[in-house]
Formats: structure tokens, sequence, C-alpha cells
């Protein structure tokens, strides 16, 4: 698809509202912590900013890979990583009033334990700053070790993106694959990890079918969650959009999800690994209430 092409109707992003999302601002700035919404330019800052929810990103904002879909920024080694993030981060949460958090990172394959343990020092953290706060983890594709240190925590959801059916997976880094991410969502429960999630970009050129294939196999990895977004070009430098997906196909695909036997599934254009990410732990209990 021409780049220039005129989006749809349905691909509008609503404006910031109110003074929530410039509190959530300040108190990141204050605090000197990243957020997934501005590293990745995420669509739903304004409204996930103005309802008070942020998603936060730790181990700095440099990525030691490089998904031809993404706009973090990449280098072979990422930020030296901040001894007091954890505590700030939970300072954080607290002042916003939190009680759902969701906590990310780029990837650090320069760093021995890929910044495993201190996902786990984020969570425990927050949880003795803010017991009463659900906490979810989108980590990367850890397995063994990593994922042994991640899981230690206990945190309420833990995450990890496909991104995309099997045939389409060169849009990640080499070093990524849909057979790795799979075995990061099958240890994680065999790790007593009990809500796991995952989150597929449509609009790359997947087909139904695929799509299929996909839920099937992540529901063979007992992932409870799953997320159907659109991919939305970052800038020229990413992958161009071969299509966009229109609503009423969005609840097709949420249907075929549903009857794959997900106990959520969050689908619209603008949908993300984090978005309504509290409705959806509630509804992991109520299978065929997706969002």
């Amino acid at each position: 698809m021409d780049s220039s092409a005129k989006k749809p109707d349905w691909i509008r992003v609503a404006l910031p509202a109110g003074n929530e999302w410039k509190q959530v601002g300040q108190t990141l700035a204050r605090h000197g912590l990243h957020t997934v919404c501005d590293e990745a330019r995420c669509p739903n800052k304004g409204e996930c900013w103005g309802q008070g929810t942020a998603t936060f990103m730790i181990l700095g904002d440099v990525c030691t890979r490089s998904c031809r879909f993404c706009a973090v920024k990449s280098a072979k080694s990422g930020l030296p990583v901040r001894e007091d993030e954890a505590e700030a981060l939970a300072s954080a949460v607290a002042e916003l009033g939190l009680s759902y958090v969701v906590i990310t990172s780029v990837d650090r394959d320069d760093l021995p334990d890929r910044g495993a343990e201190h996902f786990s020092a984020c969570v425990k953290a927050v949880r003795s700053k803010v017991p009463r706060a659900k906490i979810e983890i989108l980590v990367p594709d850890y397995i063994d070790k990593e994922m042994e240190l991640a899981a230690a925590s206990n945190p309420n959801v833990l995450a990890h993106n496909v991104e995309t059916v099997r045939r389409l997976q060169g849009v990640r880094d080499k070093r990524a694959s849909f057979e790795k991410s799979l075995a990061t969502l099958t240890q994680a429960k065999e790790r007593g990890i009990r809500t796991t999630k995952s989150s597929i970009l449509l609009g790359l050129g997947e087909t139904r079918d695929e799509l299929r294939e996909a839920y099937r196999e992540l529901r063979l990895a007992e992932v409870d969650i799953l997320v159907l977004g659109q991919y939305l070009r970052p800038s020229v430098q990413e992958l161009p959009i071969v299509e966009y997906i229109h609503p009423d196909t969005f609840q097709l695909y949420a249907a075929d999800a549903r009857e794959a036997g997900f106990a959520a599934v969050v689908a619209s254009p603008f949908a993300r690994t984090s978005y309504h990410a509290l409705d959806a732990w509630q509804a992991r209990a109520m299978p065929g209430k997706g969002d």
C-alpha cells in the first residue's frame, strides 16, 4: 500500500482532553521514567493518559533489537541500568494512584540476564509500595533462567507478543521467532504464572487462516488473553502498511479467537498489548466476554 494513501475514516486518534494526561506526563518526567506510550508512538496515549494510566518502560529507551515495524531507538548496547529505577517506578505508581500497572522494557541482549532480574525487582518494589495494584509485565522472549527470574515476582499477568503469524516473522529482529515466543509463553505457565497474554498486529499481509493457526498454537501454549490491533506505520523508516483492516473484520477475527478458546479478546484498530489491560484481566474469568 502506498504510504501516502489516505487513512480510512475509522483510523482517527482522539486528542488528549482534561488534565489527567498532563499529570501523568509531569509525574513521569519528575521521576525520570520512560513509557512505551511515547517511545513507540502509541496511538492510545491520549485516551490512556486521560484516564490516568500508562505503560512504564524500564531498562532505558534504547533497544538492542531492530524490528522492522517498531519506532523505538535501537543500538548494539542499551543504556546503563538505573539502580533506583524500581523505587522511582513504585513512587510514580503510588502518586498516580494506579490500580493496574503495566511494565514493559526494551530488549537488552547486552545484559547477562537480559534484564530479567530488574523486571522482578520493579514488580516487587511496586507491590511493596502499592499492595492493592495488579501488575502486568510485558517481557522480551525470556526462556529458562531468564523466565525463572522474571516469573519469581509472581505478576498477575505475564505478556509476550508473537507480533504476527508464522509466515511473516521476518518483520521481527532475526533473533526472534514464533517458536521462541511460544516457548516464552509456555514456560511462564510452567513457572506458575496464572494468566498469560499475547498480541498480534494486523495489516501486514496475514490471512484469516494463518491467524486461526496462530490462535490454535497460542492456545496450545495456554495463553489466556489475546490482543488484535492494526499495524500503524510510525514513520517512513518502518514497514509500509499492506492493508487497513475494517472494524467489521476485526470483529470477525475476534469471534474466531473466542472460538479458539481465549478467555478474553481485545480487538480494534487501536488495540495494543496494554490497551484496556484491566478490562481484559477482569474478563479473563468470563470466557466469551471479550472487549
